[in-house]
């Protein structure tokens, strides 16, 4: 843990002004924001809804007590997006998963990126798997091959699952590779492990698959192959 203040910045290929409505109108949140689950329009709400502070003219805003969106004009329908945490609060029970939602920051705003440049407007289908890290995830997965490549670079690999799997690295930082995936719909499967800590001594293992286009009974296969096999590889938390 650290107590500088945690930045995100990444630079999207969409104007200013569609960036600021992904950020602020809830059906457009849903598009990137976390992944399916009963409670996601909750936390939407919570996050980007419930004390807010933010200016529409200058696209900035502040959430969850002071984590920090700021929109610039980076040219060319650019949009550089500059995300700053809240220094830590000196309360230790929350001030321990700091780490975490910081990792969390990233995942969302590398979907954010995504979804605007590769499926704007489009709605999305995903896959949330998340276990104990006693393993690496890429190690887990058998992807370890994958982990030294860098943003951009093309790759073709086969899934735990068995199914191929090929696309480009869509970013990577310490503990998180991004991967789009060409057989989901170009979708986008990112894959996490976050070291031990206090709050959960073995680390933590995740992937979000984020899938497009694919008919019920494509995705119904899809989730169940993941799960089935994440099941058996990871430990559950």
């Amino acid at each position: 843990m650290t107590d500088e203040r945690f930045t995100v910045e990444v630079t999207i290929s969409a104007p200013v002004e569609e960036v600021w409505r992904a950020l602020r109108e809830p059906e457009r949140i849903r598009r990137w924001h976390g992944w399916h689950s009963d409670g996601l329009d909750k936390e939407i709400e919570v996050i980007y809804a419930e004390h807010v502070t933010e200016s529409p003219e200058e696209h900035w805003m502040e959430v969850q007590g002071g984590d920090r969106f700021e929109l610039t004009d980076a040219g060319g329908g650019r949009t550089r997006l500059r995300m700053t945490r809240a220094p830590l609060s000196g309360d230790a029970e929350w001030d321990a998963y700091y780490d975490d939602v910081n990792e969390g920051w990233i995942t969302f705003i590398h979907q954010l990126r995504f979804a605007l440049e590769r499926h704007p407007g489009a709605d999305r289908r995903t896959v949330f798997l998340s276990g104990r890290g006693t393993t690496p995830t890429l190690t887990a997965a058998g992807l370890a091959a994958l982990a030294d490549l860098v943003p951009g670079a093309p790759y073709a690999h086969t899934a735990p699952t068995g199914e191929p799997l090929a696309g480009t690295v869509w970013f990577r930082t310490d503990h998180q590779l991004g991967l789009t995936v060409d057989g989901w719909g170009d979708g986008l499967l990112v894959v996490a492990h976050t070291p031990a800590a206090p709050v959960h001594p073995e680390g933590v293992a995740m992937m979000v698959l984020t899938t497009y286009g694919q008919t019920d009974e494509e995705f119904a296969a899809l989730e169940a192959r993941w799960n089935a096999w994440w099941s058996s590889a990871v430990p559950a938390a």
